[in-house]
């Protein structure tokens, strides 16, 4: 019994990682995770996967964890960052999709219900044109250190 403490005292401690990989017919969403956020506003990230001969599109996005959700591209214009609605992303055939911070694909969580903490986790719908519908847990993640040149 003293070992299981210890082991969920550890467990407590531990960094947060990404969920588990989803599986939805030939499509498989990992890495779901967002970065601790107190503003009004977050971002989720994740990775798309399509082993499907033929392309399939993300086309809905929902939580119940803010107010709306939404996909959103990011660019950098000069100095200027440049973010805008997308109205689907496009998964190609035997292809994969990797929403990442930075410039790219990421998804908006707009009005959120409270700050996102790290180690809190979350729902995250996703609506895709051919295979249909899924959920996924999102991990809210402490950002990584920024890399010494």
């Amino acid at each position: 019994m003293r070992y299981l403490v210890l082991l969920f005292g550890l467990l407590a401690f531990a960094p947060p990682a990404a969920a588990d990989a989803v599986k939805l017919g030939s499509l498989t969403v990992e890495r779901s995770y967002a970065r601790v956020s107190a503003a009004r506003n977050g971002a989720a990230y994740l990775t798309i996967a399509n082993d499907a001969a033929q392309p399939d599109r993300l086309v809905r996005v929902a939580s119940p964890r803010a107010d709306k959700v939404e996909m959103h591209t990011m660019t950098m214009d000069g100095d200027i960052m440049r973010m805008r609605q997308v109205p689907a992303i496009d998964l190609p055939a035997n292809g994969r999709v990797e929403m990442r911070p930075g410039e790219g694909l990421h998804i908006m969580l707009i009005g959120l219900k409270g700050p996102l903490t790290a180690g809190e986790q979350f729902p995250l719908s996703l609506e895709f044109e051919r295979s249909g519908k899924v959920e996924v847990t999102v991990a809210v993640e402490k950002p990584a250190p920024p890399k010494k040149p």
